[in-house]
């Protein structure tokens, strides 16, 4: 081969690897980390204490002082941690002291999680939101249950957590989700309304789908959420934690109910998962807010349904998505959150889109403390997110809750 023509072919075969790998570059599967990936994030949750933002540090402070609040905490906006604190007791009968990378139960912050789970699958066309949930258990004995009305707490199901203690023999062996389902195909209890009449906030939804997640996939909710949620996010401290695989969870903060007397012991109802049962922390949750923004774990369209409000808005703000609560203001004004409140553990997550700020606060000491954040809000200029803030025709606040 002459110089005249080699130059030519070399040329065009440059040219050919360089577009194979742009093009591979651009299809590349979004939940593949690299090393960028793992270097971009640290930079997310990397914070100079020197550097933090004193009026929120002394609002955390007066919130600890005041209304004992105790937990972890974080605001983030632009992709920067503006402040951060851990303040308090992690286990208060031993006297261990909370760490800033310390694990919480997230209680109902799980159903986000779960959500995105769900559109997952739905994207991938493993299931339809218009699917039955008699289509994955034919002996569930409710008619007309699908798994759109589950994601919007519109099935009008009773609540297992208080249904299941009656029936469950053997409080000392945890339930699985599968067992729960056993026990409402057994005993078929009577549910709160007709099917897609009412929103009706609770855990029963989500446990559904759980289940559901496990009899798609074929796998555990822990190792689905792993594989496909909490590696694509790079959240490497994030964890199901299920008492039907751990006698003890292997975390070290434990919740507080009301009162530092009582510390919460978990029990068979930390079995079932879907509607709780993931352990996270406030660095984690961060890069959980960057992962759905990036586009990391859901299409936009997934996530515009998400977010969107499937119920009829409570004083003239508030609505529930696909897991995700939220308040719509004007313009297009979109905050989506979530509380949780489970076995001594009260949390709020709040996202807004819009401004790009993030806050957590997760205690373990449930004594009302995070009702009393409007301050923040309004610093941050980030609509307050309390019911109880606004009027309007709605539920009494706090009433629908976790």
């Amino acid at each position: 081969m002459t110089y005249r023509t080699f130059f030519p072919v070399a040329l065009l075969a440059t040219f050919l690897i360089s577009a194979c790998s742009h093009a591979n570059k651009k299809h590349q599967d979004p939940k593949i980390r690299t090393v960028n990936d793992d270097k971009a994030d640290s930079l997310l949750i990397s914070y100079d204490p020197a550097k933090g933002d004193k009026w929120i540090a002394n609002f955390v402070d007066n919130l600890h002082k005041k209304y004992g609040f105790n937990g972890n905490m974080l605001v983030a906006k632009d992709g920067k941690i503006l402040y951060e604190k851990a303040i308090g007791w992690a286990d208060y009968l031993h006297r261990d002291s909370l760490k800033i990378n310390s694990e919480f139960e997230l209680a109902s912050i799980t159903k986000t999680f779960t959500g995105v789970a769900i559109m997952q699958l739905v994207e991938q066309g493993k299931l339809k939101l218009t699917d039955n949930v008699k289509q994955f258990y034919p002996n569930f004995p409710y008619e007309d249950i699908t798994v759109k009305l589950l994601l919007t707490h519109r099935s009008g199901m009773m609540n297992y957590v208080y249904f299941s203690d009656g029936v469950w023999k053997d409080k000392k062996k945890p339930m699985s989700n599968l067992d729960v389902m056993n026990l409402i195909a057994q005993y078929k209890p009577n549910r709160y309304a007709k099917p897609d009449t009412r929103f009706h906030y609770n855990n029963s939804n989500f446990m559904v789908l759980g289940a559901i997640i496990e009899k798609v996939t074929g796998k555990k909710y822990s190792d689905y959420m792993m594989e496909n949620v909490f590696k694509p996010a790079g959240m490497k401290h994030t964890h199901v934690y299920s008492t039907t695989a751990y006698s003890k969870i292997p975390v070290d903060v434990v919740g507080h109910d009301r009162t530092w007397k009582y510390s919460v012991v978990q029990n068979f109802l930390d079995g079932p998962v879907g509607d709780k049962g993931i352990y996270s922390t406030i660095h984690d949750l961060v890069l959980y807010d960057n992962a759905l923004k990036k586009g990391r774990l859901l299409k936009q369209a997934s996530l515009d349904s998400a977010y969107t409000g499937h119920n009829k808005a409570i004083n003239g703000h508030f609505n529930y998505g696909y897991g995700w609560r939220m308040y719509d203001g004007e313009n297009g004004r979109k905050v989506v959150y979530h509380t949780g409140w489970w076995h001594g553990f009260r949390h709020i997550y709040v996202r807004d889109i819009q401004k790009n700020i993030v806050i957590v606060f997760l205690g373990n000491l449930t004594n009302g403390s995070l009702m009393h954040l409007d301050d923040l809000y309004k610093h941050l200029g980030v609509p307050v997110i309390r019911k109880g803030a606004y009027t309007g025709k709605g539920s009494m606040p706090g009433s629908d809750e976790d």
